[in-house]
């Protein structure tokens, strides 16, 4: 049983920001799998879907960014699913728009929500699929970045990079996530 977290903000101000395209692609993979409801639990949304005869389930946390690992605890605490399955789905600025970039551990490289899941797993050793929002012009405000909403003309990268994320969840069902990687990391 796979479980994806995808990072983000609750609320409609954040709705449609570089922070919650994590959410953005399990909203893609939500619409393939045609999963229409999500359940309140767990500090968050989590909808469980069949695909293929395997189980899989989305979950959004709905803390705030920075709390995103209290989600993540409480489904693995409730749930009981092995942490090996679990493949967090989120923003990265080192990433460029239009592309997706899997690791399988690390650093949080300075994001909020990979530093908060890392406190409440107490490890490192977790999947991820970085979506690429690519780096703000130097002198930028970092926070007021991420939060900022996608440019018109940066529309079309932003699907590419949503529909590549959800084309390497989609992948990780039934393939191992080194192969995923070398699929997907060239591309």
């Amino acid at each position: 049983m796979k479980w994806f977290v995808g990072l983000g903000n609750p609320g409609r101000e954040y709705e449609d920001t570089r922070h919650n395209i994590g959410w953005m692609a399990l909203d893609e993979v939500a619409r393939r799998w045609g999963v229409a409801t999500a359940k309140a639990q767990c500090k968050g949304l989590v909808a469980e879907a069949r695909v293929g005869g395997d189980k899989a389930y989305l979950v959004k946390p709905m803390t705030y960014m920075n709390l995103s690992g209290e989600c993540v605890r409480a489904f693995l605490d409730f749930y009981k699913p092995d942490p090996a399955d679990l493949i967090v789905v989120y923003d990265d600025m080192d990433t460029e728009l239009g592309a997706v970039r899997l690791r399988m551990k690390g650093s949080p490289g300075g994001h909020n929500g990979i530093k908060s899941i890392i406190a409440h797993l107490g490890t490192d050793q977790f999947h991820r699929i970085r979506m690429g929002i690519s780096r703000p012009a130097p002198g930028t405000n970092i926070s007021n970045y991420v939060l900022s909403t996608f440019r018109k003309e940066e529309r079309e990268a932003l699907a590419a990079t949503v529909r590549k994320a959800a084309d390497a969840m989609e992948y990780c069902l039934t393939e191992p996530f080194e192969k995923a990687m070398a699929k997907f990391n060239g591309a």
